[in-house]
């Protein structure tokens, strides 16, 4: 019998686990370990944070739902991962043995890159519930005494959508509060260009966000490296388009959300020849570690080389049906390997996403993600606003219900006409 360990328990870790146990079968031991003992939707903080969903909607209880399947759950966190003796340590001094390990940890938020920046600073994050919510009582704050707001991302980030999604969502709620003209709002990104994404752009991306923020009197700032944030004000150099300094801003706020840049964590950047500089995890083609056979990785934490350079830097986002693609790849090739086959399974790395933008929405389809493109589409529509949250409520029924079945592939994707978008001449 062979235990698989699958470390983090988000949107790759947990179809991670179901799929293990759909495929190999009872005759393996497979264990989730997690820093915390819930699941949380990360794709509806942006409506936590304006106070459209509160935790209980969006989280559940990890244990009795991986019990139902036979799984093991540890809710710790991890201190040590001895790679060399295939085990992990806890700070309580227990420790866990593998035969394979599975990374989907997602990041660690690198706010100390910039100086006053996360919810420990000035600024607030949507990147966790508790994030989300530390985020919602300041934007009460904001409601009893409106002022500027600046949304955005902070040098080096990869995650662009969210910060799109509040932006949008905060100015209709302000609207729906009759509030919205005493708050004058600023988009502060590191892209180079509106609707970049961290992905060169993706169809008319760009026209058609730009139109979005101007329509919705939203003034931007591109090619924005945020150097320091004190209370009140966030100081922000703008570069051309070939790195030179452009214009130095000093932009006072009441209300700022950044989004921060992201490193691997703690436990995963520290095994020698495992990770990047930065801390994500160097694989394969088949999603395997390329010091450490054993061990594979899927969603944030892997590394990812950026799209293209640019003046401020960007990295290249996961999106949740490129992270499902690597995980049924790990599960084919983990199960392969037992069998003593070679690896063959390779995720597609497509990038999809659905973007609420408070009445209506945006969506994207990258196929492949790095262009060229064979797919390279992109929309906005109010159907994109209903499709998210459907889309929330339908991946937190399937967890809950067990679900190995690849969603995206299975579901999201033929909701948008996939198929009519790839045969499209």
């Amino acid at each position: 019998m062979a235990h698989i360990v699958v470390l983090g328990a988000g949107t790759g870790g947990m179809p991670a686990a179901y799929e293990l146990r759909a495929e190999l079968g009872s005759e393996h031991r497979v264990t989730v370990v997690n820093a915390v003992d819930y699941f949380q939707f990360v794709p509806s903080n942006p409506w936590v944070a304006v106070g459209w969903r509160d935790r209980e909607t969006i989280t559940f209880p990890i244990r009795p739902y991986l019990a139902k399947k036979g799984i093991d759950f540890v809710a710790q966190k991890v201190s040590r991962i001895d790679a060399e003796n295939n085990a992990l340590d806890f700070p309580d001094g227990s420790r866990l043995t593998y035969d394979y390990l599975v990374i989907t940890t997602g990041p660690k938020l690198a706010f100390e890159e910039v100086a006053g920046a996360g919810p420990e600073g000035f600024t607030q994050s949507i990147c966790t519930v508790d994030h989300a919510e530390h985020a919602y009582k300041g934007y009460q704050d904001l409601l009893a005494d409106p002022g500027p707001v600046i949304v955005g991302a902070l040098p080096a980030a990869s995650c662009f959508g969210p910060a799109y999604e509040f932006a949008f969502v905060m100015n209709r709620d302000l609207r729906n509060r009759k509030l919205r003209n005493k708050v004058p709002m600023t988009y502060v990104t590191s892209e180079p260009y509106i609707g970049h994404l961290g992905l060169g752009g993706v169809g008319d991306s760009k026209s058609m966000l730009e139109s979005e923020l101007r329509n919705n009197d939203i003034k931007w700032i591109t090619n924005a490296k945020v150097t320091k944030i004190e209370a009140g004000k966030m100081f922000v150099t703008e570069l051309d388009e070939l790195g030179n300094v452009k214009k130095e801003h000093e932009l006072p706020y009441k209300y700022s959300m950044m989004l921060p840049a992201f490193k691997g964590v703690d436990a995963v950047a520290a095994v020698e020849g495992l990770c990047n500089p930065r801390g994500f995890v160097m694989i394969d083609e088949y999603q395997r570690s390329k010091k450490y056979r054993n061990i594979f990785s899927a969603g944030v934490c892997v590394a990812i080389p950026p799209v293209e350079v640019t003046p401020v830097p960007t990295g290249t986002p996961k999106t949740g049906y490129m992270i499902e693609s690597m995980v049924t790849a790990i599960v084919h090739n983990i199960a392969a390997d037992l069998q003593g086959k070679p690896a063959e399974s390779k995720g597609t790395w497509n990038a999809f996403c659905l973007a609420d933008m408070g009445d209506t929405g945006a969506a994207f389809i990258a196929l492949p993600q790095i262009p060229p493109r064979n797919v390279n589409w992109f929309a906005k529509a109010k159907w994109v606003h209903w499709a998210k949250i459907a889309f929330e409520k339908y991946f937190i029924y399937k967890m809950k219900q067990g679900s190995s079945e690849p969603i995206y592939e299975k579901h999201v994707l033929k909701w948008i006409g996939i198929e009519r978008l790839q045969n499209k001449k």
